[in-house]
């Protein structure tokens, strides 16, 4: 297959894509971006490519069509093509970048006879460079062909491709927000609860990112449950309910996730899930009473 490219939304991820590909040795056409100046950033940052805002007819001249825009514009973008190009499309590739939807999101294109499928690297993109994507995960799913040429484009920027079951692919971006987002989320609550007792944030950060290393390098070295640690690892029940008493005292959220976070720690990591569920549900039974007094002086 002739290696030509044209991209279509040229953000973080579209841009790091191209750039990796032209150094491969694929022929960038056109990059799409909603304006000139974005789209003009995109091409020297990507080496290559004509500049061009809004969808034209010109990307029907790469065999091979990458639309990285965010997720819920990729359908208005599919229809689009499909208005535009028509028969035109027919042998052509379209692929989406999304983690979250599937092949189906371009489904008006196969009408017209192009092979569409999803390409998803499971990698945070900073906008800043390109990062390293050897022994990255790509997500892959779609038709035979466009599953063929995403598996190649994996390999080629030193990624592991992984098929994905149609229809799979929201839960499979759940599971990469939980390891990710969520992450951060519950690391900045930490962070914020030694801010309030008046520790710096470059402290409690120097303080905090040592313990979350290394919980993430045992799980990788020892597997989950023996690097699981802290008083719910250890049956100190006493401990948790001292925790959540204290952190009455701080915004709701981080309460309730604490609390939420136990009972999944509890399923995913317990020996014993129901014991363990048992003894939280009579930690929360006894903090409910105070929880509804303190509500109701409010």
């Amino acid at each position: 297959m002739e290696k030509t490219l044209a991209i279509v939304g040229a953000g973080r991820v579209g841009r790091a894509l191209g750039r990796r590909l032209h150094e491969l040795g694929w022929k960038i056409g056109i990059v799409v971006t909603p304006s000139e100046a974005s789209s003009r950033r995109a091409v020297r940052f990507i080496g290559a490519g004509k500049p061009h805002a809004g969808l034209t007819r010109h990307v029907l001249f790469s065999n091979l069509i990458l639309i990285a825009t965010p997720d819920d514009v990729i359908p208005a973008v599919a229809h689009e093509l499909a208005r535009m190009g028509g028969e035109e499309l027919h042998g052509r590739i379209v692929l989406h970048t999304s983690g979250a939807q599937d092949s189906s999101a371009l489904s008006p294109l196969r009408e017209f006879g192009a092979a569409i499928g999803s390409l998803h690297p499971l990698q945070t993109f900073s906008g800043v460079g390109v990062p390293d994507l050897a022994g990255k995960v790509f997500a892959v799913e779609g038709d035979v062909v466009a599953v063929r040429v995403a598996r190649q484009i994996a390999r080629a920027l030193g990624g592991s491709p992984v098929q994905i079951g149609a229809g799979k692919k929201a839960l499979y971006h759940a599971a990469a927000v939980l390891a990710a987002g969520h992450v951060l989320a519950l690391v900045e609550a930490a962070t914020q609860l030694l801010i309030s007792l008046g520790i710096k944030r470059s402290e409690a950060t120097r303080a905090l990112l040592p313990l979350t290393r290394q919980v993430l390098d045992n799980f990788q070295r020892v597997g989950p449950r023996a690097a699981w640690t802290g008083p719910l690892a250890r049956g100190d029940y006493r401990i948790v309910e001292s925790h959540l008493r204290a952190l009455q005292d701080s915004r709701e959220e981080i309460a309730i996730a604490y609390e939420a976070v136990n009972r999944l720690a509890a399923r995913v990591l317990a020996q014993d899930a129901a014991g363990t569920m048992a003894e939280l549900e009579e930690i929360s039974a006894a903090l409910k009473p105070r929880v509804k007094a303190r509500g109701g002086h409010g």
